[in-house]
């Protein structure tokens, strides 16, 4: 599988563990202290190819991923749950942990934000999102994290969790659909 976008991750881990599962191109942050060369080589990389931001599904990983994208709008994304990036010796957690094809699948479903959607897409409504317990129910975190992986969209709090559905169009019916899928889940426990 060829990947025509270059992949941004934060380490050299990552980069072998990119191109041992795919033909790509990377940029490695180097941590969550971007630099401001390292962000004008995205930008560049952005200009020419397009780029794919695909970094740990953990705090370093969400910030150096709001960074890049209020830095560089119309970036494309793609999320690994925590579960499929943990080390086999579990005392790890990152991309470069990752099943080969568990990083293509990643990379075959990337989303690109769409930043001034709120006026063409509006938001899922609150009450939405608290019927399909969401947000303020005493498993929301895991529903949550259930959700970023059966949607694609990687894990948000409750907070920014309107704000993810919005600016990756995930529209009522998809929402409810996932919603139905995790109350399935839920049952079958």
């Amino acid at each position: 599988m060829r990947i025509n976008e270059i992949v941004v991750v934060e380490g050299k881990d990552d980069t072998t563990a990119i191109k041992r599962a795919v033909e790509a191109d990377t940029i490695e942050t180097n941590g969550s202290a971007i630099s401001k060369e390292t962000l004008i080589k995205i930008q560049h990389a952005q200009d020419k190819r397009g780029v794919i931001v695909f970094t740990d599904p953990d705090y370093p990983g969400r910030r150096i991923r709001a960074i890049i994208e209020q830095q560089i709008p119309g970036v494309k994304h793609a999320f690994l749950s925590k579960e499929k990036t943990i080390a086999k010796n579990g005392k790890g957690l990152g991309i470069e942990h990752a099943k080969d094809e568990d990083i293509r699948q990643a990379l075959s479903h990337v989303y690109t934000p769409k930043t001034d959607m709120e006026t063409i897409f509006p938001a899922i409504p609150l009450e939405v999102l608290i019927a399909g317990k969401l947000i303020g129910h005493p498993h929301a975190k895991d529903r949550r994290t259930r959700l970023g992986e059966i949607l694609k969209i990687g894990y948000t709090n409750g907070k920014q969790l309107q704000k993810r559905l919005t600016i990756f169009q995930i529209n009522k019916e998809q929402l409810e659909a996932a919603i139905l899928q995790l109350d399935l889940e839920d049952n079958t426990k």
